[in-house]
């Protein structure tokens, strides 16, 4: 094989037909919800049916949470401008980052290095992540929320995981944390949303790094319906209304400086 030839382990053509990770593109089109095509492509494995009821809910929790997200503006904006779907939709997703739906990732990366780090000490890892946090006066990712203080969508995301016996060590540290912010700041710091799913996805065994990748995959069906309302309801061209708009920069001023000024000696 030349050192310089393509090679994926996700999908390819055996036999003249397409696969993913092995299986038959064309078995799977008869046989698999799109929950666990999504699963199998980003984990290699089929899940099996308590695994695929959790996925899917975490699919879901995903796909939509209102006009005010920034990947919703950012989407509707852009179409409002005039152009097509696709960039439209792409301007949602590149909206996304860490401070939107990117908590996912760093969260999960931070229970699997501390459960990696101290087994199954719960207590420890979770003193430790809370107090790191508020001496270098960090924001721990995946906690935290504007208007909750305990985050429905992380309880039934977490009630569900119960069911499908995935209530395991990720969760409770990341419940841990919660209580050790709760004493140290002397209020509640809810797990949020991204910091259940970030717990889920350990559960599951996935790579922290799919986690933007998954809240992306959920989030798009929410911003396709987004744009194609834009296109089929309001206005081209959004503006922000003059009232919500303040200059607060330098007051009126006049250009003095005579390097701006015209000169009549003007040399070729």
């Amino acid at each position: 094989m030349a050192d310089n030839q393509w090679r994926t382990a996700v999908a390819g053509y055996i036999d003249g037909e397409p696969h993913v990770r092995g299986y038959n593109l064309l078995e799977m089109t008869k046989e698999l919800t799109f929950a666990e095509a999504i699963f199998l492509v980003l984990k290699g494995e089929l899940p099996d049916a308590k695994e695929r009821k959790l996925f899917e809910a975490i699919l879901v929790t995903g796909v939509d949470h209102g006009l005010g997200m920034p990947s919703v503006t950012a989407a509707r904006n852009v179409i409002s401008g005039g152009n097509p779907i696709n960039a439209g939709i792409a301007a949602g997703i590149l909206a996304i980052g860490d401070a939107h739906g990117g908590a996912i990732e760093q969260c999960a990366k931070l229970l699997y290095d501390f459960t990696k780090r101290y087994a199954d000490d719960i207590a420890t890892s979770a003193g430790l992540i809370a107090l790191r946090a508020r001496q270098e006066r960090s924001r721990i990712p995946g906690y935290g929320h504007a208007v909750y203080t305990t985050d429905p969508r992380a309880k039934t995301l977490i009630d569900i995981a119960k069911t499908t016996g995935h209530n395991g060590g990720y969760i409770a540290l990341a419940l841990a944390i919660e209580a050790e912010l709760e004493k140290l700041h002397g209020k509640k710091i809810c797990l949020n949303v991204d910091g259940a799913i970030a717990a889920l996805l350990c559960e599951l065994r996935f790579d922290w790094r799919v986690g933007k990748g998954i809240f992306i995959i959920s989030r798009t069906a929410g911003l396709t319906a987004h744009v194609v309302e834009e296109m089929a309801r309001e206005a081209p061209f959004r503006r922000i209304p003059p009232e919500e708009i303040t200059y607060d920069g330098l007051a009126k001023r006049k250009i003095t400086s005579t390097k701006h000024q015209k000169s009549n000696n003007i040399q070729i």
